[in-house]
Formats: structure tokens, sequence, C-alpha cells
């Protein structure tokens, strides 16, 4: 705490059962909330990933964005990159099968 030789628990100034209270509630106020929403960015393709993590530095630099938000985007923008590359494995294994079956039915 600010001016303060004690932390919030340990303050002889604030009572017992105000620190109850923001024991009970645990981190519910630093919940982050955005003031307005942010812009769609449709990610169809991978391509489409590099705008949005272009889009969320750019915001963070500009003091927009707050970190966590940032973060949360990136990961779910890494995992989204995953499963576009998994997709195209699958199609590509799907088209590897298609071969081998029409080589054995022309033999």
């Amino acid at each position: 705490m600010n001016g303060s030789d004690y932390c919030y628990l340990h303050n002889p100034d604030i009572s017992d059962e105000d620190k109850r209270e923001a024991q009970t509630r645990g981190g519910a106020n630093r919940a982050l909330t955005l003031s307005q929403p942010l812009p769609a960015i449709p990610v169809a393709v991978p391509d489409d990933a590099i705008l949005l993590i272009t889009d969320t530095i750019a915001r963070v630099r500009a003091g927009e964005l707050d970190i966590k938000t940032a973060n949360c985007i990136g990961f779910l923008t890494d995992k989204l990159l995953k499963a576009f590359e998994v997709a195209k494995l699958n199609d590509k294994t799907e088209l590897i099968k298609q071969v081998v079956l029409e080589k054995r039915t022309n033999y």
C-alpha cells in the first residue's frame, strides 16, 4: 500500500472485517474488462492471423489493450494456427490415400 509500512492484510488501520471481505472476494476486483469491444478480425486462413497479431501488438504499444488480453489473443491465435496446420495435414493425408487407392485399382 502506497505511503504505508504495511501491506493491506497487516495494516492495523484496516478492520478485520474488511480484510476478511477482501480475502473472500479474492482477485475479483482485478478482473479485466474492455471498455469497448475490439473490432472483429475474421481469421479464416492462416495469413489472417498475421493481421490479428499485428493489430494486437499495435494496440498494446498504443496503450489501448492490456497485456493479459493481448496474451490471451496470442495464445488463442497460436492454437488456431495449430488447428489450421492439422487440417492441412489431414487434407494432404486424404489426397495421398486417394492416389494410393487409384494406383491400386489401376493395377
